[in-house]
């Protein structure tokens, strides 16, 4: 494709890396990311993506901005308050970049939508940025029988964790290290626990930064590692997991062939012993 001047100076720092230069922002501006849930963790990842020039983002949450939202999901402001997310996300990234296409999907991700939303613009890559195990649970799935690549993640007080999933390289699924959704009411929610705002903004970005890798084919992703944060500490760990063979969804003989919706305690991690 022909640059114009302004998407040369736009790209210019991604440009002058050595590896990704003009041949990469192309791949970035040919591409597709989905991204569910314009929360805590997706309003970062897209704002990071639009800005990177990911061609065309996609958008899924059936939701509306809140008020109390605002403390972490700023893709959003405050004129916002009322208005539908995946509106108010798509008229932030078209202020902060026009070349991105965006996708809209004003509802909620279920069993009977899921995969049509994955196959309506053959996306790259999909961010799970939903803040509920039910959605967690339904989004690996849904990816893992599409075979598309995605990334894990999730925030509560001050501790978040990633993983990335990449179809055909035997590496663990989100069901592999947590094999069901933790019964309700186990697992205290963001809402009844609290989170920092900022926890959104550092594990987001990280969720692009694996989406972006992906796309370029750079370094080494999370696939086969689980990455936790701990914000008071300021630590990171990254942990080796393995892939499940009795996994019921990509494992040597799965169970689970269909979609399933499950109740929806919500809540962003599970406390549990990993496979690995």
């Amino acid at each position: 494709m022909d640059f114009s001047e302004e998407q040369i100076e736009r790209y210019s720092r991604h440009i002058l890396l050595s590896e990704v230069g003009v041949e990469g922002q192309e791949k970035l501006l040919n591409s597709k990311v989905l991204i569910i849930g314009t929360g805590g963790l997706g309003a970062p990842a897209a704002m990071y993506l639009a800005a990177a020039g990911i061609g065309t983002i996609g958008l899924v949450d059936g939701d509306v901005v809140d008020l109390s939202n605002l403390q972490r999901q700023i893709i959003h402001q405050t004129k916002n308050v009322g208005q539908l997310k995946v509106e108010s996300g798509k008229e932030t990234i078209n202020e902060l970049n026009p070349d991105v296409n965006v996708i809209t999907y004003n509802e909620f991700a279920t069993s009977e939508n899921i995969l049509n939303i994955i196959k309506d613009q053959d996306y790259d890559f999909i961010i799970d940025g939903t803040d509920n195990f039910a959605a967690k649970f339904l989004i690996n799935d849904a990816c893992v029988l599409a075979k598309k690549p995605f990334s894990h993640a999730g925030i509560i007080r001050f501790k978040g964790q990633l993983t990335t999933y990449i179809p055909g390289n035997n590496t663990p699924c989100y069901r592999c290290i947590f094999q069901t959704p933790p019964p309700e009411g186990m697992v205290p929610t963001c809402r009844e626990a609290g989170v920092l705002g900022v926890m959104g903004g550092v594990v987001g970005t990280l969720q692009a930064t694996e989406a972006i890798k992906y796309i370029l084919g750079l370094g080494q992703t999370l696939a086969g590692y689980l990455l936790t944060y701990d914000g008071l500490k300021m630590e990171f760990k990254k942990i080796k997991i393995n892939h499940n063979k009795r996994c019921g969804v990509c494992g040597d003989h799965p169970t689970i062939t269909a979609l399933i919706d499950y109740a929806n305690p919500s809540c962003d991690l599970k406390t549990g012993k990993l496979n690995g």
